[in-house]
């Protein structure tokens, strides 16, 4: 994969593979590992956040925790399908929302973190929404690639002793994947701001800054949860996004998803319930690099059964959306 951009360079490039391995990694040590200066690192990170794009923010990892996640498909009247996509991305279980098939579906990743929130969402608001023509929901089963496997890494931009140089110093051994109540302070400040600083947390939690770094590290150790980041994909060259709804054999689905998982195509993959058995986020230059994915790569995996090819008119919601004011 190559870097198409009147914008950005190959050391920017880096900067976001950087951000990926570890996205609360001093300035400092990005700098040392790509061999640049503290204010270049700066400087180019604060270009990529005005005209790239760039968010950094931590997640909780629903696969990890044991907690389900959806992907929703919504047919909608043709002039009310942007309403609804927006008014969901304002809730904080949603995740890549787009327009599809041309502007009257909606797309959706969900991911309720109780029973009662996927209830109230499904069984609630969503049918009794004006001009919702249909709900499809399809429980995600196994996660392929995604999560904190980022997209950037397959530029293959770092080599292995720079990713190693960035890996967090101290993590603790890894345990169960769990959260506690007190964590709920430090996780809403960093699902807002992922590289918000120690003593902006130790304020938000009044715990002291030790117990801050403490837990933070134990969490991200224990997989719970993962440091993310969001970037506009049409400055890096590619900003055609399609989900692909993916029928394989039963007795194939697992090997198609590994390979699917090795496609520098593709952002995310996982097998789901439903008509089709994994679903794809793919990511090209253009129309016709997603049909030379689709004819080529994708065409050719033994026991792929069927493609159904729903491209992003829109992308309304990533990681975040910002409100406007």
């Amino acid at each position: 994969m190559e870097l198409e951009s009147d914008t950005f360079d190959h050391l920017d490039l880096q900067l976001l593979s950087a951000l990926e391995a570890d996205a609360r990694a001093s300035f400092s040590r990005i700098a040392a590992a790509l061999g640049v200066s503290d204010q270049t690192i700066a400087r180019r990170y604060r270009r990529l956040c005005e005209h790239g794009g760039l968010r950094v923010i931590v997640l909780r990892d629903a696969s990890r925790l044991g907690q389900d996640q959806w992907m929703l498909r919504i047919r909608c009247a043709p002039d009310s399908a942007l309403a609804i996509a927006e008014a969901l991305a304002r809730r904080p279980d949603t995740f890549w929302i787009g327009l599809a098939s041309g502007g009257t579906e909606v797309l959706c990743l969900t991911r309720p973190r109780t029973p009662g929130d996927h209830d109230e969402l499904l069984l609630g608001k969503l049918p009794r929404t004006p001009n919702v023509v249909e709900i499809r929901a399809h429980q995600l089963l196994h996660r392929f690639y995604g999560g904190a496997d980022g997209w950037i890494r397959k530029f293959a931009a770092l080599t292995e002793d720079q990713i190693g140089a960035l890996r967090p110093d101290g993590e603790p051994v890894p345990a169960a994947a769990r959260l506690e109540p007190e964590d709920e302070p430090l996780l809403a400040v960093l699902e807002r701001d992922g590289r918000a600083t120690y003593p902006e947390l130790q304020r938000a939690t009044g715990r002291s800054e030790s117990w801050v770094k403490r837990r933070l590290a134990a969490l991200r150790a224990s997989g719970a949860v993962y440091t993310d980041i969001e970037y506009h994909s049409e400055t890096l060259g590619y900003p055609v996004v399609a989900s692909l709804w993916i029928t394989a054999a039963p007795a194939a689905l697992h090997s198609v998803g590994e390979a699917l998982a090795g496609h520098e195509e593709t952002a995310w993959v996982s097998a789901t319930a439903g008509p089709s058995n994994l679903v794809v986020t793919a990511m090209t230059r253009s129309t016709a690099g997603l049909y030379a994915y689709l004819s080529g790569p994708l065409g050719g995996l033994e026991g792929v059964q069927h493609v159904e090819t729903t491209p992003f008119l829109r992308r309304i919601k990533q990681l975040t959306y910002p409100v406007p004011r």
